[in-house]
């Protein structure tokens, strides 16, 4: 989305590069939403959003798509070990919710983040469970595995079957387009079919 922003750049009268209006507020609302889901209000990420990129100003939206590739390093880092408590079946289901109300609003995109990272962090717990490593050692430190290798590990080891695999691992391309900004490579309908396969996964594969 702000790539299809920035593309709208223009001259304004007062000499300053502008965006189209409604290609900027649909940015700047979907992110708000997006970073208030998965932060907070009180976090950095959000708050420097929230003041930041506020005119449909060209600078504006570069900014916006700043905040927004930092936070996609701590989605490819596993960021969601950051979050207290998130093992429980509750709180993943919080987070489905929200992916489903983003849907609802026809925002793909951040939606296909939430869902990927919840499921990359079930696969997290299911290594867990069944006493299979999540870290990697490199140079004396734990280098947390990716999310490919986690399903790899826990589909040749038979904690669920080659089909579950091969489905995990589309899913997880879908959320990578997602993280990269490859928004048109899968459609709304494709997300909403996503966000149906992970809870029917992890239901079947509970931890």
């Amino acid at each position: 989305m702000s790539d299809k922003t920035l593309a709208t750049t223009y001259q304004g009268y007062g000499g300053g590069q502008l965006v189209n209006t409604e290609l900027f507020m649909e940015f700047r609302t979907s992110c708000l939403s997006f970073i208030l889901n998965l932060f907070g209000s009180q976090h950095p990420y959000y708050k420097d959003f929230l003041t930041t990129v506020t005119e449909i100003k060209h600078q504006d939206t570069l900014i916006g798509k700043g905040i927004l590739k930092a936070i996609k390093v701590e989605i490819d880092g596993g960021w969601l070990q950051t979050f207290k408590g998130l093992v429980s079946s509750e709180i993943f289901s919080d987070f489905l919710e929200m992916a489903e109300h983003l849907l609802k609003e026809k925002y793909k995109d951040p939606a296909a983040v939430m869902i990927g990272s919840v499921l990359e962090e079930h696969l997290r717990q299911l290594c867990v469970k069944s006493g299979i490593p999540i870290n990697d050692e490199k140079g004396g430190k734990a280098i947390p595995k990716k999310a490919d290798t986690l399903n790899g590990d826990l589909g040749n080891l038979g904690i669920y079957n080659k089909l579950d695999q091969k489905n995990v691992t589309a899913l997880l391309d879908l959320r990578n387009k997602a993280a990269h900004g490859k928004y048109g490579d899968y459609t709304q309908q494709q997300v909403e079919i996503m966000l149906q396969s992970v809870t029917d996964f992890m239901t079947r594969n509970a931890v």
